[in-house]
């Protein structure tokens, strides 16, 4: 990110065998919580539990049941679940490719003017736009639909893998996070489908979304099951009114 500084990124090694045991980053951000810009720094923690703080989807059910990510509901049986959560092999919105240089400036202004609506979202300048949404596989992907030159709807996801342990044949599972996503001539819950296919036949394993800006209306009819974990924002020495899930238009990585 544009502004990054390297004493933001703190880790905790092993004195003897140099192992990474704990990290700490901090990536510079522009936040408008209600009316009020602050430069603001997002910090993620790099940890390993088994509590899910998402919404999930299965992509890859029979992998995600073998590795005990998941498991068969009751009275369900294997053959019946990946009947269950099987996707079409193209997604619906036909005009829907991957985000290019020429389709920047467009899309920045869609999602600028589209999170405006909320309570607390990111102020994206048009470089950090550009910087976080450029398609880099195994990174992030980044959609569009472009209508008269003007790019008119967009869906984003990034890719977080998980390692899986001490399993004979699985490594890793390979997941995706919903991003920010924005629906202005189809429905949102089409584009949220048509983002289910695209992360399916690039050969992911789960979708991760939360409940936040729209997405609580789609999860369920969308097949996500929702985690057994909490995810709180917490804005360090600042006071503001309580918000709803639907009014945080700002994803924590």
């Amino acid at each position: 990110m544009p502004g990054w500084l390297p004493q933001w990124h703190c880790g905790v090694r092993a004195k003897q065998s140099g192992r990474l045991l704990a990290f700490i980053a901090a990536v510079p951000q522009t936040v408008r919580v209600y009316d009020k810009e602050r430069p603001m720094v997002e910090i993620n923690f790099l940890c390993v539990h088994k509590k899910l703080r998402y919404w999930h989807r299965s992509l890859n059910p029979k992998k995600l049941i073998d590795v005990k990510f998941s498991h068969l509901s009751a009275k369900m049986t294997m053959a019946r679940t990946i009947k269950l959560y099987k996707l079409p092999d193209a997604p619906v919105t036909t005009a829907l490719r991957p985000l290019e240089k020429k389709d920047v400036s467009s899309a920045w202004k869609l999602l600028s003017e589209y999170l405006k609506q909320f309570s607390l979202a990111p102020v994206f300048t048009k470089k950090e736009f550009e910087h976080v949404f450029t398609p880099i596989d195994d990174v992030v992907y980044t959609y569009v639909v472009e209508t008269g030159g003007k790019v008119t709807d967009m869906l984003s996801f990034y890719s977080l893998p998980s390692s899986v342990m001490q399993h004979p044949v699985h490594k890793s599972i390979r997941a995706v996070y919903s991003f920010y996503n924005v629906a202005t001539t189809i429905s949102f819950k089409q584009l949220m489908n048509d983002a289910l296919i695209i992360a399916h036949k690039l050969g992911f394993d789960v979708f991760n979304a939360l409940d936040l800006m729209q997405n609580a209306s789609i999860l369920e009819e969308l097949k996500f099951g929702i985690g057994d974990g909490n995810l709180q924002y917490y804005l360090y020495n600042w006071r503001c009114p309580d918000m709803r899930p639907e009014q945080i238009g700002l994803v924590l990585q």
